[in-house]
């Protein structure tokens, strides 16, 4: 082990709090409560919920907790890592909460530079870092996209701009303010995936939210990954709450609201475009990269005959990234601007 006991305490309450529930862990906790224990950083406390664990995970848990001042050990019986880390945040007394899976590593110096970051930036009111993704199987190569399409986003613009495509922050990397969690709440139930809508929610909020541009966890996948494999993380429902978000951010945000612009005429984008329908939202048009294919119950303009940003504002519906890098890049020659004349969704 390269980290040492802590038998007292200067601070009555410390400066974070990291929160880390688990659930039959036993093959992976003690790393991730040791890259805690390892921190650069050692004004915290570590808060571990158990969640109904069957294995040897309490155990695991109780020994480091009877070693360790810093540890805290509870329990949440309601089954879920929702339910479990609402339970941490309301145990915790950390100025600063940050977010820690029990299959996970933190690099040592990731809570202080974290902290350094929120310290310095009075106005964000959280931080995410970069992660290394590590697989455990050939059929994660979607995950891997997904964290090297995270991994660029860095600024709080980049973050806010791109937040309806997909969660632009790696919840088990993220550190925020308590004060912001207080105001505008945690996780809460229902079916859609927990962290999506926290951050979506908090967005809406004018919460800003930057990200350290350096690899500060390791993020582990596996075939049974909860996201791979519960409903609420299904494309089903991911769609269905940043519809919701989307909706209201279009109403405040789109100078031509309620009428909006689909980039991207087929079924499965259209489809996914309709959900805003519900909401008041028109479709005026479609925008399509193949020329004359598709008749459709709307305009369809081909993509090099688009109207100016001064006459629609256009939502693009774009799954695959190399695709959806190329739209932004000719939307923007076009005179398009990222977040006020359009914006990325898938």
């Amino acid at each position: 082990m390269c980290w040492k006991y802590q038998t007292n305490m200067s601070n009555e309450y410390p400066k974070i709090s990291v929160i880390l529930p688990y659930y039959n862990s036993e093959t992976t906790l003690k790393r991730a409560i040791e890259s805690i224990l390892s921190q650069s950083h050692t004004d915290f406390e570590l808060i571990l919920i158990d969640n109904n664990s069957t294995d040897n995970s309490l155990n695991i848990a109780t020994s480091y907790a009877n070693l360790d001042h810093r540890i805290i050990l509870i329990s949440e019986k309601q089954q879920g890592v929702m339910y479990a880390s609402n339970k941490g945040w309301e145990n915790s007394k950390g100025d600063y909460i940050a977010r820690m899976d029990s299959d996970d590593w933190s690099h040592p110096h990731r809570l202080e530079m974290q902290k350094e970051f929120l310290d310095k930036n009075p106005t964000h009111g959280a931080v995410g870092t970069q992660v290394r993704h590590i697989s455990h199987s050939e059929f994660t190569g979607g995950m891997a996209r997904f964290v090297s399409w995270s991994n660029s986003l860095i600024t709080d613009d980049q973050i806010s701009n791109n937040r309806f495509v997909e969660l632009p922050i790696v919840n088990p990397s993220a550190m925020w303010r308590r004060k912001v969690a207080h105001k505008f709440g945690m996780y809460l139930c229902g079916e859609f995936p927990e962290d999506y809508e926290m951050w979506l929610r908090w967005m809406e909020k004018k919460v800003k939210i930057a990200k350290i541009n350096k690899i500060l966890l390791d993020w582990y996948d596996s075939d049974t990954r909860i996201s791979r494999n519960h409903s609420i993380y299904s494309d089903k429902s991911f769609y269905k709450i940043k519809t919701h978000y989307l909706a209201r951010w279009l109403k405040e945000n789109n100078p031509f609201h309620p009428d909006v612009a689909i980039w991207g005429a087929s079924k499965i984008s259209r489809r996914r475009a309709k959900l805003l329908e519900k909401y008041g939202i028109k479709i005026s048009c479609y925008i399509d990269t193949k020329q004359n294919k598709r008749q459709l119950d709307k305009k369809v303009y081909f993509y090099k005959d688009i109207p100016s940003s001064k006459e629609i504002f256009v939502l693009t519906y774009i799954k695959q990234m190399d695709a959806r890098e190329q739209t932004k890049d000719f939307l923007s020659k076009k005179g398009y601007k990222d977040g006020v004349s359009f914006l990325s969704v898938s």
